[in-house]
């Protein structure tokens, strides 16, 4: 489902192939970094376990899960008597999610490497679904949520967060903006993106297409915090693998103008008490009808 509005501000790779590897690669940085994300997510992830529907007992289904910090999080909310089973399309990331269940005594979960849009369909039926930061991401995701649809049981939620608007998001708009002035590389016409399920309706037609019910979508506003601006380019650099490749093939002249323009554009985000970018997050839910 084309977002025409934001496709200018697309900035992942549309083929499976080169989602896998960049995400493969990534994955220590994504793990190493993800508190930050988890911080940074943190209400808008209760607000999408909320919505899911996810309890004490329940069956849940994570896409895309990443380094699995909302997985850890679903699970304790499933308990012992519950399941939650962390999909992605790399076992590179998989392994941490596995690393993180075992340290923290969370036997429930277990782990499937897939793609969003190829879900287990005979691993029985799920209570509910969550995906974060991942949906507007996929090569394909109206594929991904009609597979959602079909592992649910009926009456089941799917909750999802993905970005917000663009003008809400400005350090992500601005710094995509500024690698790819340096690199010399205009944005795809189309595709996934960062943005490109940030138009509501746009979001709600994704899932009322693929047959979800009492859609709804709630706006999060929040902050990204860091130490101070010192780890903005390391963290870019470590765990946003699709952002770090608009700059990583060229000559380290150009990358470090990019770095030192980055730097100069975001002191602004810089308070007493560390790096602050504000950020926002749509959180949308529906329901597989009975």
């Amino acid at each position: 489902m084309a977002n025409a509005k934001y496709s200018q501000l697309a900035d992942q790779p549309a083929d499976e192939g080169a989602a896998l590897r960049q995400w493969d690669s990534a994955a220590a940085g994504w793990a190493k970094w993800e508190p930050v994300i988890n911080r940074m997510t943190g209400t808008a992830t209760e607000a999408m376990l909320d919505q899911a529907g996810v309890a004490q007992g329940s069956r849940v289904i994570d896409i895309a899960c990443g380094a699995g910090g909302q997985t850890l999080a679903a699970a304790r909310r499933a308990g012992r008597d519950g399941h939650v089973l962390a999909t992605d399309i790399s076992p590179a990331m998989l392994s941490f999610v596995d690393a993180q269940a075992q340290a923290a005594g969370l036997g429930m979960i277990a782990t499937l490497a897939c793609t969003a849009a190829n879900l287990p369909r005979g691993r029985g039926v799920f209570d509910a679904a969550i995906s974060r930061l991942s949906l507007m991401l996929l090569p394909d995701p109206a594929a991904a949520v009609a597979a959602v649809r079909g592992v649910l049981r009926p009456g089941g939620r799917f909750g999802a967060i993905v970005s917000g608007l663009p003008d809400a998001n400005p350090f992500h708009v601005e710094l995509v903006a500024i690698l790819r002035r340096h690199a010399n590389k205009p944005a795809p016409a189309s595709g996934p993106g960062f943005f490109a399920l940030a138009d509501r309706a746009v979001l709600t037609a994704l899932f009322e297409h693929a047959g979800f019910t009492d859609v709804d979508i709630t706006s999060i506003d929040a902050s990204m915090i860091l130490a101070s601006i010192a780890d903005v380019v390391p963290m870019i650099r470590e765990a946003w693998g699709g952002i770090w490749g608009i700059i990583s093939d060229q000559p380290p002249s150009v990358q470090e103008a990019a770095w030192t323009q980055v730097r100069s554009v975001f002191n602004r985000f810089e308070t007493a008490g560390g790096f602050a970018a504000p950020v926002q997050f749509h959180v949308v839910s529906g329901r597989k009808p009975i």
